[in-house]
């Protein structure tokens, strides 16, 4: 990330597992930008080094990262880097939710409210026997509440990037506007295999696509 401010001081944490996004702050997870200190000059005094290259790190003591309950470990697994762009992300109008249905196998699908029709979306699950006839209306009614969610969700999130942007100093802004993401992939060497046929832009579903590959 190439911006004279940091990007963000949350952290978002989402899986396919958890019904709802969160956006906690960094602390909250013990986390950090803390300056890059380079191997040769761990030894030295930071504030001599002037760096300014920072890295994303834990601020929790190792002492007690060994007695973390298995909740929070698990909540690591699923913390991404948090960045509100300045620009709406590409799904902000996307019609389409997650389904996951508690049957016993559940039920995971999507539905486009725009796309798909209701009753031949239901009637289809039921025809590939995946839905029991008896459970069509709660499924329908499952459905509706995972679209009045999403409905919800996109409102707010327009609503909070709206506020966000009004309120922003305008050298933050400016910054913001002139940011610039640079993914890195390992040199080829003699000992570790060669990726480039297998680089990709995408950095997260927040900081979305690098700029540059290097």
């Amino acid at each position: 990330v190439d911006c004279p401010f940091p990007p963000s001081d949350k952290i978002g944490i989402n899986s396919v597992q958890r019904e709802n996004e969160e956006i906690v702050p960094m602390r909250a997870m013990k986390m950090a930008w803390v300056p890059y200190v380079p191997l040769e000059d761990r030894l030295s005094r930071i504030d001599s080094l002037k760096t300014k290259i920072f890295t994303l790190g834990c601020t929790q003591r190792r002492s007690a990262l060994k007695h973390l309950k298995e909740e929070r470990v698990k909540k690591f697994d699923y913390c991404m880097p948090y960045y509100m762009p300045l620009s709406p992300p590409e799904d902000e109008d996307d019609t389409v939710v997650n389904i996951m249905y508690p049957l016993e196998p559940p039920i995971v699908c999507d539905f486009d409210w725009e796309m798909d029709d209701m009753e031949d979306f239901i009637d289809e699950k039921v025809k590939d026997e995946v839905l029991p006839e008896d459970e069509k209306e709660k499924f329908k009614d499952f459905i509706k509440e995972r679209v009045r969610e999403r409905k919800r969700e996109l409102k707010q999130a327009k609503e909070a990037r709206k506020k966000a942007i009004d309120d922003m100093d305008p050298k933050l802004k400016e910054a913001f506007e002139n940011i610039r993401f640079y993914k890195f992939y390992p040199v080829k060497t003699d000992d570790t295999p060669d990726v480039s046929q297998v680089q990709a832009k995408y950095i997260n579903r927040y900081y979305r696509h690098a700029h540059e590959l290097l």
